[in-house]
């Protein structure tokens, strides 16, 4: 170790050395810049420092002075990209000091100092403070300036274009430090209100303007414990944030009686460590920029160099003592007793962080140089970033421009502003208005502005969403099915026995064999849930005179109002006392202290489930569908994970996949105020926006949000927060409110489907009734009557925009726009008569439900000849039959209609019934995938309809399904009338037809009573030459395993 500390090295006046408040190296270390009493900031070659004791080192010493200020000089730091020079003073002005590369003209007159040898001029002069500007500090990716003064605020500035961006008002005392995470997520700033204030912040774009960052600066937590009895007696409390990026070191702490540093945690922020040692109050701390290693890495192994890995850290204050310490040992490395004569103010290490310079009020500048080994290894400065990347350290912002064509976007936003400004400037001055031809650009700041929350440049944002899942790979497979082998149960008796695995737990498939027995809804494939995920509370449509008849009807009831469910065992709660001011200080003993937190008279209020019921529409009692209507709730969450939404949960869950968007809306208990609704990432709010009347339902995908109010009302959001059409208003309440890609489907409480297309701003067609799927023509909506109508489960949307809807007697419908109808998909009938009816087979359930979940990555790829996209809706008709057949287990009706089918067959005339049937289930199968546009879907069941009907030797039906295949292959010009079946294209739900007819002949051509027939068809195709022998028989082989 070896101190430095040159005569020449002051801030020196006529008659005495001034104080020196402030000293800072630049990041390439060749320049050390000092701030004294003297109202001077002067720049010092650090080289020169180091050769003080060199009597032949001529080299200039002091490069530069300058002399802006017209008070004493507090603060001083270099910017991380070393382009800048910053200082703040007593006049409450910060001055930005720029290098000109031009050598410098003049000296000031009446200056005796040297001539200055670097021309560093005033680039801009900030006024933003009250009163004395105490510190100042740069983000690590200079996208902001930060200064800290004695009006307790703390201004936010531009790092390049040094415009105000924010004035924060939090602290109650004097603010005299300032630190930066080197992650660049948050920074600190200490007070003397004893406290240590975190914000979370996030890098505004370089045009920023303070419009563009009102959320951007958010309180995280406030410290106080470390800092209860503090002394107010020092000029400053510098903290340090370590280059790690895990702890604050924050100066002037106590502990006890006892004057220490404080060490406090990231993520918890507590600060339970403290550096005990100094006999004074502390003014500075800082942490060396590097990392260290405690042991030589050429003596040591890699793994063992990451655990040796510390921090080293300096401090000092009123007692003139210097002390180092690293995270590694509970003493101090070294302490250097008697520095100065008077108190250190400020510290500042070197980028190598081998030297520490230190600054004190008596004006003296010392340098301490160590030598390798003394405090350890440096580490390379990839040990820092990989330190930091936990944080999220290693994304950068988007400081500059992205390429050429960012810049000409730039350059014309901002001529767009210029024109604007100069309209503006001319209508007030009287000038002749601009040319009605001429448009002015709306565009901010020339740049994209920075939503709320969002990190610039972040990597997981650049990454495009993709909403498929990903397949499970062959390890997990492997993994997965050890885990079954291995599954050890207790038996009754405590004795542990292996359980035994069936063939299908290992998600190998089951048999594809018919199989008439009804089937449970409990499938090998677990992580598929098609039960709704939340039961909302309703308030059930009126249907029925009031207890007391129609006089109590006329001339009201006066009993008393029936309590609410759940709400018996409650005690009516009291009014709540009007509560004054809340005390923030307290007259003690030893002054003003904070004041002790109360707990509030009628201690914590419970959130309740729900507010109050919806109003309901008039027009609800003469409407022949009456749906019940959600009640208002204090708070709806609903995730959006991957670009699929999740369902309503608390933030606690939600909050666990740190990637996930999260949309809240809160409605306010008076009926009078307004909504809010908004979308929050990794706790950083991203919009947020207000509505007039209480959001009843929440919906959202990747390409928009959607809020359905109480007066029946819809808003719609882009993922960002902007409004993008006006309020869509409904005839009713909206009972149900689902969202696909860019449709969007609203079901209000009289029965009325809408369906929108967000991307067109058109309705896929007029508004539809769910009247004749609620059997409205034979069944009541009266619950209490002899048929009760069935209720509605849920409703959802494919990616055509088509409606499929779910009821409680087990049916499934979907809405054909074409023929204005609904068709029925899914019923009991098949479930109890069809020996097809198996929800667990393999082949089935292997296909993805997109009705409910994300979109497959082979969806949408193949379009029809006139460009209109086939709708794939893989996965819809399985879903369907699964929610039948767990409605019809859980009524009960199941093992009752079985017998039934039972009995029926052994009566004459129904001998061929469970043939009927299933062939029938297959046909129904077949024109519900055709319908929806499901490629899969259709293939599977044609092949096993064609398989069951030539078994059956049903030779009409298979000349037919041949010849509809077969289509318009043959004719030169086809006809365009037909759809479907009876289309003439080359393409028949996406499939070319010659290959689903080579699959279907192939597949009939083992009967022989159909071979004359099939053999026509093989001909026409070239099916019959020897040489396709071969690859006919391996693909029949594989025809049969998809059955």
């Amino acid at each position: 170790m070896r101190i430095i500390k040159p005569a020449w090295l002051s801030h020196t006046g006529e008659h005495k050395d001034f104080e020196v408040y402030s000293c800072h190296v630049s990041p390439d270390g060749k320049r050390l810049a000092t701030a004294g009493g003297d109202g001077h900031v002067r720049v010092w070659s650090t080289e020169s420092i180091y050769n003080a004791d060199d009597a032949g080192y001529k080299k200039p010493r002091q490069l530069c002075h300058m002399s802006h200020h017209l008070g004493t000089i507090h603060s001083v730091r270099f910017s991380p990209n070393n382009r800048y020079l910053a200082s703040g003073a007593d006049d409450k002005i910060i001055c930005i000091y720029q290098l000109d590369s031009s050598p410098p003209s003049h000296t000031t007159f009446g200056n005796t100092g040297p001539p200055p040898v670097e021309n560093w001029k005033t680039h801009r002069r900030l006024t933003g403070h009250e009163n004395d500007v105490q510190d100042l500090g740069w983000s690590y990716d200079n996208s902001i300036l930060v200064s800290v003064g004695l009006d307790s605020k703390v201004v936010v500035w531009s790092g390049h274009t040094f415009e105000k961006l924010k004035t924060l008002s939090v602290h109650q005392s004097h603010v005299k430090g300032i630190t930066f995470d080197p992650a660049n997520k948050f920074f600190a700033t200490a007070s003397d209100d004893r406290t240590i204030k975190i914000f979370r912040f996030t890098p505004p774009p370089p045009n920023a303007t303070h419009h563009d960052v009102v959320d951007n600066f958010i309180l995280e937590t406030t410290i106080s414990s470390p800092f209860k009895s503090s002394p107010l007696t020092t000029y400053f409390r510098r903290c340090s944030w370590s280059p790690d990026g895990n702890h604050i070191a924050a100066a002037n702490a106590v502990n006890g009686p006892v004057s220490s540093v404080a060490i406090i945690e990231r993520t918890t922020w507590d600060g339970e460590i403290n550096l005990i040692g100094h006999e004074g109050p502390t003014e500075v701390c800082i942490f060396s920029p590097r990392l260290f290693y405690t042991k030589n890495p050429a003596e040591t192994q890699a793994d063992d160099n990451a655990r040796n890995l510390v921090t080293v850290i300096a401090s000092a204050g009123q007692d003139k003592t210097l002390s180092i310490w690293n995270t590694n040992t509970s003493r101090p490395l070294v302490i250097i007793q008697d520095v100065a004569s008077k108190s250190v103010s400020d510290l500042a290490w070197t980028p190598d962080g081998q030297t520490l310079f230190a600054a004190s009020l008596d004006g003296s500048i010392v340098a301490v140089k160590f030598e390798t080994g003394e405090l350890g290894w440096v580490a390379n400065s990839e040990e820092n970033d990989r330190a930091l990347q936990k944080f999220g350290g290693s994304r950068k912002g988007m400081g500059v421009a992205e390429d050429v064509e960012g810049l000409h976007l730039e350059n014309h936003s901002k001529e767009g502003e210029l024109r604007g400004a100069e309209s503006r400037m001319g209508a007030l001055m009287g000038d002749a208005p601009s040319k009605p031809g001429a448009k002015s650009d709306g565009a901010t700041n020339g740049v994209k502005a920075t939503k709320n929350g969002e990190v610039n440049g972040d990597a997981d944002r650049s990454k495009p969403v993709t909403p498929a899942p990903e397949e499970e790979s062959a390890d997990k497979a492997a993994e997965r099915i050890a885990a079954l082998k291995s599954r050890v149960t207790i038996t009754k008796d405590g004795k542990k026995r292996v359980a035994p695995m069936l063939v299908s737990s290992s998600g190998t498939g089951l048999s594809s064999l018919p199989q008439p027995q009804l089937l449970g809804s409990k499938s090998a494939k677990v992580a598929q849930n098609d039960a709704p995920q939340t039961m909302l509370d309703l308030s059930k449509p009126f249907d029925g005179l009031p207890r007391g008849g129609i006089a109590a009807l006329l001339l009201g009831n006066k009993r008393k109002a029936a309590a609410l469910e759940g709400d018996e065992d409650e005690e009516p709660s009291s009014k709540r006392t009007a509560t004054g001011p809340l005390p923030i200080l307290v007259n003690g003993v030893e002054g003003l202290e904070p004041a002790p937190l109360t707990a509030p008279a009628n201690g914590v209020v419970p959130t309740p489930e729900f507010i109050r019921p919806a109003v309901v529409s008039p027009a609800i009692s003469v409407s022949q569908v009456r749906l019940a209507v959600p009640k208002v709730r204090t708070y709806i969450l609903r995730p959006l994970e991957k670009g699929v939404l999740q369902g309503e949960t608390n933030l606690e869950e939600a909050s666990k996949t740190p990637e996930n968007i999260i949309l809240e809306a809160r409605n306010p208990a008076q009926i009078r105020e307004p909504s809010r609704i908004m979308a929050t990432k990794r706790g950083t709010l991203l919009w947020r926006d207000f509505v007039p009347r209480a959001i009843l339902l929440v919906t959202g995908n990747k390409d928009f949000w959607a809020a359905a109010c109480e007066d029946g009302s819809i808003y719609v959001w882009t993922p960002a927060g902007r409004r993008l059409m006006n309020a869509l208003v409904l005839e009713s309440q909206p009972v149900i409110l689902e969202s696909r890609e860019s449709w969007l489907l609203c079901i209000t409480s009289v029965g009325l489907c809408h369906v929108f297309n967000i991307k067109t701003m058109a309705a896929a067609h007029p508004p539809v009734s769910l009247a004749p799927v609620l059997d409205i023509a034979t069944a009541s909506l009266n619950p209490h009557g002899g048929t009760p109508a069935p209720g509605v489960t849920s409703a959802h949307l494919n990616s055509a925009g088509n409606i499929v809807v779910t009821l409680t007697n087990g049916d499934g419908f979907y809405y054909t726009r074409d023929m204005y109808a609904w068709q029925r998909l899914s019923e009991a009938w098949w479930a109890v008569g069809s020996q097809y009816w198996n929800s667990n087979d393999s082949s089935v359930s292997a296909l993805q439900t997109t009705a409910v979940g994300p979109v497959t990555a082979k969806q949408g790829k193949s379009e029809k000849k006139d460009g209109e996209g086939i709708s794939v809706s893989a996965g819809i008709i399985p879903f369907l039959e699964r929610h039948t057949t767990t409605e019809f287990l859980l009524r009960g009706r199941a093992y009752a209609l079985q017998r039934l089918v039972k009995v029926l067959m052994a009566k004459d005339g129904f001998e061929g019934l469970e043939s009927t049937v299933s062939i029938a289930h297959l046909e129904n199968r077949m024109a519900g995938a055709l319908a929806l546009g499901a490629k899969e879907e259709f293939r599977l069941y044609l092949f096993m309809y064609a398989k069951r009907i030539g078994a059956e030797g049903h030779r009409s039906k298979v000349e037919e399904l041949l010849r509809s295949l077969l289509g318009g292959v043959l004719k030169d010009k086809p006809d365009v009338d037909g759809r479907g079946w009876f289309s003439q294209e080359e393409e028949l739900c996406g499939w070319d037809r010659k290959e689903l007819l080579k699959g279907v002949v192939l597949i009939l051509g083992k009967f022989r009573d159909l071979q004359r027939l099939t053999v026509q068809y093989a001909r026409i195709l070239n099916m019959t030459s020897g040489d396709e022998d071969g690859a006919a028989n391996g693909s029949h082989d594989n025809m049969d395993l998809e059955e």
